[in-house]
């Protein structure tokens, strides 16, 4: 099984060839390619190449497939005795990329 560690927004996903992951909204329209060029580990069957920091001439290829919402989140903040009660919500965007091929130079 070949997958790959990578970073994007600061944050590391675990890339496997033909799955999808779901990374922070990216300004990028759906059907676009879009390349991953951070990536941390390599892992090709019983090959593993660790990046120090990265993995030198390794990239992700990827197809943006939509813009997505997360689950809705609620905040209340309540504080007894002094008539204080605010409610509110987020849902964070996400975008939802398939992993194409994953390649080395």
């Amino acid at each position: 099984m070949k997958y790959a560690i990578v970073e994007c927004g600061g944050k590391q996903y675990k890339a496997v060839e033909g799955a999808p992951i779901e990374v922070d909204l990216l300004e990028v329209e759906p059907g676009q390619p879009y390349q991953l060029d951070s990536v941390l580990l390599l892992v090709d069957g019983d090959q593993v190449t660790v990046g120090t920091p990265r993995v030198s001439g390794a990239q992700v290829k990827t197809t943006v497939v939509s813009h997505i919402k997360g689950p809705k989140v609620t905040i209340f903040k309540y504080r007894p005795k002094k008539r204080i009660r605010v409610k509110t919500g987020h849902r964070q965007q996400y975008t939802r990329l398939l992993v194409n091929s994953i390649e080395v130079e």
